[in-house]
């Protein structure tokens, strides 16, 4: 049985998580890439449900987040968007649809917006790409910035080393925040960052923020669903906590059935028609 009952099952909106920040209220976020699993952290009261480009490590078996297309982030994206009534659905945008014109990178989003039924759409980068946020936001479209360890950055930054760790750096990350913000953004990822740098942020900015890797001073927390269930064996970063064996029990689960089936224990007559 879950320990968390909810209490309010109306639609998760750009204004409810502003206002749980107002209230002091922590927003949980987990990322979801298909129908059965997005239902069931629906179900479970998620208040946000982030249909990330690591679907292409955890869905595709890529190595990085960069070769998911467009077009597999709207189909998985979709599929979550089916599922969910209560919890707000966001979609990478995935590398190449947003960093270069911000012609293409509204067309992009509003792409993904027309064709899942999302929420919103969330992007990497500070003020590099501020003139793309703004032509997206002008569309209309809610835009989650994401700051710190940008995974689409990775062959730029050459590991997945914790970001912001000198005090040029920390400036650059607290400038990029307020001017995301300032911008329109409705709320702000910050991942693998000093704890006190990113408390520090969620202080100065109006839109809330959520940590991955980045301390408890941040206004929410996400993590890859599959990471915290236990069903992506091997991976232990620091900032994950496992609340949950699954992978080890769907390879149990799995053996009992080839065993039965092997055995001819199943089906049984009460199985068969």
């Amino acid at each position: 049985m879950s320990t968390y009952t909810i209490t309010d099952a109306r639609k998760v909106t750009t204004k409810r998580v502003r206002d749980m920040k107002a209230a002091g209220e922590k927003i949980a976020m987990l990322t979801g890439y298909d129908f059965t699993m997005a239902s069931l952290l629906d179900q479970a009261g998620i208040d946000v449900i982030l249909v990330g480009d690591s679907a292409s490590n955890v869905m595709q078996g890529n190595l990085t987040t960069v070769p998911i297309t467009l077009d597999e982030m709207i189909i998985y994206g979709r599929s979550v968007v089916r599922a969910c009534k209560r919890a707000l659905v966001l979609i990478d945008m995935p590398f190449g649809t947003y960093q270069g014109d911000p012609i293409d990178a509204q067309r992009n989003a509003v792409r993904i917006m027309q064709e899942t039924g999302a929420d919103g759409v969330k992007l990497e980068g500070g003020r590099e790409i501020l003139d793309n946020v703004k032509m997206i936001l002008r569309a209309g479209i809610p835009v989650c910035a994401h700051l710190g360890l940008t995974p689409q950055s990775i062959n730029q930054f050459g590991s997945y080393a914790t970001r912001a760790t000198t005090d040029e750096e920390a400036q650059r990350l607290l400038i990029d925040a307020q001017a995301l913000s300032q911008a329109g953004c409705f709320m702000l990822v910050m991942e693998k960052i000093p704890a006190e740098l990113a408390a520090r942020v969620t202080r100065s900015i109006a839109i809330p923020t959520i940590g991955i890797g980045a301390g408890a001073g941040t206004d929410g927390q996400v993590l890859v669903m599959q990471d915290m269930l236990g069903l992506n064996m091997g991976f232990k970063p620091k900032f994950l906590r496992l609340y949950d064996h699954m992978g080890e029990q769907m390879i149990n689960s799995v053996g009992n059935y080839i065993s039965d089936v092997k055995n001819g224990a199943f089906p049984t007559a009460d199985e068969s028609y």
